[in-house]
């Protein structure tokens, strides 16, 4: 039976659809049949990250309005083959996703694809909540600030209490806490938050930690999921995360600062 991932965030700019992406992209590299969809409609940046902006035709509010069916919208990975890309309306309102068409699209889909990673709009309003009604797991996003904090404690409490397993009282949504743009230099600094610190707040496992990278800006700009990334750290880190939600045992890696080498050290840098 396929499992409904949503990732999902209290604020905005954390990271999430970036990590939607490179989730999505690291289980259809371990031989996993993955669909990916954008809720953020009106805004739609999912295709973007993904480098597809181009193919799409129809999108998720053509399949719930049934102007399109679900295989039409559906867009194929050009360099993973276990990768579907279903993305978001940039001219239609919020509204037009209803919660009887989702659920019919999810419902297609879990026949064909081993997992659904769910992209939410960050926050509470109908995308959001849409996104995670339906799910078995929560990816929650979260910056190694007070804020996005505060806001995803928010998250985790509707995640509690509206979902659809919550309202059928059956076993609750697993929730995992991805932290991304983590700086070890800033944290020894005092000027970020610890992941002891979040951990403390939230309460919940901890599934990766994602560190501060030029490449994760420099490959959402390439249109490629910055997991494809080979070399740099953030690539390695959304690797391990993978891997750790797949039930693998891998240390936490990037949580310290960068020992330096003797040259960078008498150059000052």
């Amino acid at each position: 039976m396929a499992e409904i991932i949503v990732v999902t965030s209290g604020k905005g700019g954390v990271g999430k659809t970036t990590s939607s992406a490179s989730f999505a992209a690291g289980l259809a590299l371990r031989g996993h049949k993955t669909a990916v969809i954008d809720f953020d409609v009106g805004l739609r940046n999912l295709d973007l990250v993904l480098g597809c902006e181009r193919r799409v035709v129809y999108d998720l509010v053509n399949v719930i309005q049934d102007e399109a069916k679900l295989h039409q919208a559906l867009i194929r990975d050009k360099r993973l083959e276990n990768l579907y890309i279903l993305p978001a309306s940039q001219t239609r309102d919020k509204d037009a996703l209803t919660a009887e068409g989702v659920e019919r699209v999810l419902n297609e889909l879990k026949e064909e694809f081993d997992y659904i990673v769910c992209d939410s709009p960050a926050g509470i309003e109908r995308g959001a909540f849409l996104a995670l009604y339906h799910a078995d797991q929560a990816v929650v996003v979260v910056n190694p600030e007070v804020s996005s904090v505060r806001d995803s404690d928010r998250i985790l409490g509707i995640l509690a209490s509206k979902s659809k397993r919550a309202e059928e009282n059956a076993e609750p949504v697993k929730e995992h806490l991805l932290l991304t743009r983590y700086s070890p230099e800033k944290v020894e600094k005092g000027d970020m938050l610890s992941v002891d610190d979040v951990l403390e707040i939230l309460g919940i496992p901890l599934l990766g930690v994602i560190p501060e990278s030029e490449a994760v800006l420099q490959s959402s700009n390439a249109g490629v999921p910055v997991i494809l990334q080979e070399g740099s750290h953030a690539a390695e880190a959304y690797k391990d995360a993978v891997a750790r939600y797949l039930g693998e045992e891998r240390e936490m890696r990037f949580l310290q600062p960068e020992k330096k080498g003797l040259f960078k050290r008498l150059l000052g840098g």
